[in-house]
């Protein structure tokens, strides 16, 4: 085993079909609902959770998600607005209902009329610095080991591909640009070779 690999439990179909090769750069369905666990346990619980929350359900980068404003997000429509960087394809995304739920949650502790989406408790807007520590800490409460925030974008495109979805469409849902990004997570799903014999 590489030294550099995780010893993390995951469910089988969670695991890329080139995991052996590569180190773990992502988390599987069973250790995200340990990790959003951990997160609601914080002083901050309501806004970590729904921080981690929306990092991995829309493949958020870091700086996309400290980006977000209160106008991004359309309870009524029960859609969000990604604003993609790095050249990336913005979309409208729509909001399950426990997203929905959580982000009202957050919204109603507000006193305030700030235009971001997530705060620190001086009022300010996150930065870098506080979502990597908030995933780190979250992360060692849930015993994964050293987990940081990149993990929960490519965390979102191994769980679509492994529920079947085409490249095109989990492509388009990162906002990706070129199909090559995309491709890595659909190549590697174990899911996909499911019911060929």
């Amino acid at each position: 085993m590489p030294p550099n690999r995780r010893k993390v439990k995951s469910d089988a179909h969670d695991r890329p079909a080139d995991g052996h090769e590569r180190g773990r750069d992502f988390l599987g369905e069973a250790e995200i609902d340990r990790l959003l666990r951990a997160a609601k346990r914080g002083r901050h619980g309501i806004r970590d959770h729904l921080l981690l929350l929306l990092m991995f359900r829309h493949g958020l980068r870091v700086s996309e998600a400290i980006a977000l404003r209160r106008t991004d997000a359309n309870l009524d429509q029960a859609r969000l607005w990604i604003s993609r960087l790095k050249n990336g394809l913005s979309v409208e995304q729509p909001i399950a209902g426990d997203e929905l739920r959580a982000i009202r949650r957050w919204l109603a502790l507000r006193e305030d009329a700030l235009p971001w989406l997530f705060i620190s408790e001086r009022k300010q807007p996150f930065t870098r610095q506080a979502v990597n520590y908030i995933v780190a800490r979250s992360g060692k409460q849930a015993k994964l080991g050293h987990i940081h925030p990149h993990m929960l974008r490519h965390s979102c495109g191994f769980a679509l591909a492994n529920k079947g979805h085409d490249l095109r469409l989990i492509q388009d849902y990162l906002g990706h640009r070129d199909p090559r990004h995309t491709a890595h997570y659909t190549r590697t799903a174990a899911g996909r070779f499911e019911g060929l014999w």
